[in-house]
Order: structure tokens, then sequence, then C-alpha cells
């Protein structure tokens, strides 16, 4: 039986970022929890600039918090060198682009092994490098002990970025848009060693992408974030299948396999700088627009009245007037 306390757990975290000559401060992640349990995997979602690379880094110790805090087994975040340098053995991150990740004069188990001579591993360091790369599906591994980069596939490079990963034995992985680089059929495969990963190792991760796709393959839950907030979330069969935020219902709307026609968000891009009162979404908002708000009697509360921070435990989760109008009895 799974734990229900979380891994790692966000509250009501703040980051901002100076604005350029003066302007307006950029308010990047603004007032956000998040939770992810142990052995699970939750996937954060949204559009370019919306926050959630910005919310990763924060969550690995990479961007201390403007308010707010995060912690890890219940233990408040130490942004200590040494604190940090022993919470990154337990957090570890993946990147996007395994050849911008791996230094083309490294060999792979240079690559692997470097994680473990930072934190000066005192085991079998052959073996160790051995085992996180059979682990990530390089098998034989020696075989791949004296290969470079640019002599792997596109997959096998983000095998070994993984291994690298796993190599110290993390409890949890970040992965940033961990298959965008890939074509579909690979794809495929580091997904399901994802989720081979939770179930053989008790593994978490949170996954950031765009994809609500990849949601749907990989997650446990889900969160949508939109201009530094989670709009919403929950299980990803929940939020998926039917999904109640304006914002999610115009993301799914574009995915191959959507029945209807495509969303075309209106407005201009979201812009941290200049968050909008009321729902945040409201300026691209098609409900706002169609005037379904406006007879669901909230459209002026769409564009006055702000919501709160959704809850980052398991719960469903909605921020949206109009959503919530709607499940009243």
């Amino acid at each position: 039986m799974k734990s229900t306390a979380p891994l790692l757990s966000a509250a009501d975290l703040h980051i901002t970022f100076p604005g350029r000559r003066k302007a307006p401060r950029a308010r990047a992640v603004d007032g956000v929890d998040l939770d992810v349990g142990p052995a699970e995997i939750v996937a954060l979602v949204g559009e370019s600039g919306c926050g959630k690379t910005t919310l990763a880094r924060s969550l690995l110790g990479l961007v201390p918090p403007t308010a707010g805090r995060v912690t890890f087994r219940g233990e408040p975040l130490d942004y200590g060198s040494r604190a940090l340098k022993a919470y990154r053995k337990r957090v570890q991150l993946v990147l996007q682009d395994p050849s911008g990740s791996l230094n083309p004069r490294h060999t792979v188990y240079e690559a692997v092994a470097e994680g473990l001579r930072i934190h000066r591993y005192a085991g079998d360091e052959r073996a160790a490098v051995a085992g996180a790369l059979a682990r990530a599906g390089l098998r034989p591994p020696e075989r791949f002990f004296l290969r470079y980069p640019h002599e792997l596939s596109g997959g096998q490079r983000q095998r070994v970025v993984i291994a690298g990963a796993l190599v110290l034995d993390p409890e949890l992985i970040v992965a940033d848009e961990p298959v965008a680089s890939l074509d579909a059929s690979v794809r495929g495969e580091i997904l399901a060693l994802l989720l081979s990963l939770r179930d053989e190792l008790g593994l978490s991760a949170l996954v950031v992408t765009h994809d609500l796709g990849l949601a749907w393959n990989i997650a446990d839950r889900v969160a949508v974030m939109y201009l530094g907030r989670i709009v919403e979330t929950g299980p990803v069969e929940e939020v998926l299948t039917a999904p109640r935020h304006p914002y999610t219902q115009a993301l799914l709307s574009v995915l191959p396999e959507s029945d209807g026609e495509p969303v075309v968000l209106t407005g201009e891009p979201p812009d941290p700088s200049r968050v909008p009162g009321g729902c945040r979404f409201h300026a691209r908002c098609q409900v706002l627009a169609s005037g379904e708000a406006e007879r669901a009697g909230v459209a002026e509360s769409c564009r006055t009245v702000d919501l709160p921070v959704l809850p980052g435990g398991t719960a469903a989760g909605v921020a949206c007037h109009w959503a919530v109008a709607k499940a009243a009895p």
C-alpha cells in the first residue's frame, strides 16, 4: 500500500524575477501547491512560458523561492551547498535534449560515473555504472561503456541520461520534456521505461511537458499550469476524459485523437509581468468569449475576482468560476 504522505511538496510557492529596465517584476510562479507521492508519476502540463520549468527548477533546489517552501519527506529544503548536494542525490534531473546533456568527449561510462564521483561513491563504481545502464535498458551494459554519444541513437542517448540519474539510486526524478526530441516509436519506449522504473523500483517522477497526450500515457495525476498557477489538477483519467477548465479543454482539443473542433485561443500569450485581475485566463477564454460564462452568471467574476490556490493533494480541483458554477447543484 502506498504511503499517503507526499514525498516532495511545494506549499504556496512564489518565484518572481526582476524586470529589465524598470519593467514590472515577472511572477513566474505565483502561488502553487503541488505534491508528488511515493511511487507516483505526476505530469505538470502547460504552454511554453507558463512557469512549469521554473517551478521544476525550484523543486530541484536550483531556484530558491521568493516565498513559500519546498519540503522533501516532510523536511523543508535547505539551500546551503552541503544540504543541496545531499538532496540532489535523492532527487535527480533528466533533461529534454540528451545531445546537450552529454559531453561529446566523454564515453558512456564516464557520463554515468560522473555523479558517483561528485558524491564520492565508496562502492564498486564499475558495478554501479553497469547496474544503472541495465536498469535504463542498455544491455549488456559493458557493450556501451566505451561508446561516445555520437555513436548512439537518440533513444540510446536518452537512456544514458536516465542511467546517469539512476546510478545514485534517487527516490524521485524530475524529467523536463524527456521525449520531446525523440521520434514517435522511441518516445513510447522511453515512456515505458519510466513506467517500469516506477513499478519495479518505486521511483517517483515529476514529468514536465506541454503534451497532454504524454500525460495520458504515463501519469497517475496531472497538474495543468497557466500563467504561474495550477488551474486544474486530479487523477489523469478524470482530468483528461472530463476536463473542467476551459484551458485544459483547449489543450486537449488540439490532440490528434480529439473528436471535436480545435479550440483557437484568443488574445495575447501570457506575460508573467502583467498578470490580469480576476481569472488569469479570462482574456483568452473561449467560454467567456462565447457568452457561456455570461449565461452562467459568472462573467463579471471571471474578469474581476481572483481564484484561490488549488491544494496540492490528490483530490481533483479546478480554478474556474464557470466550472464551479456549472458543477453547483
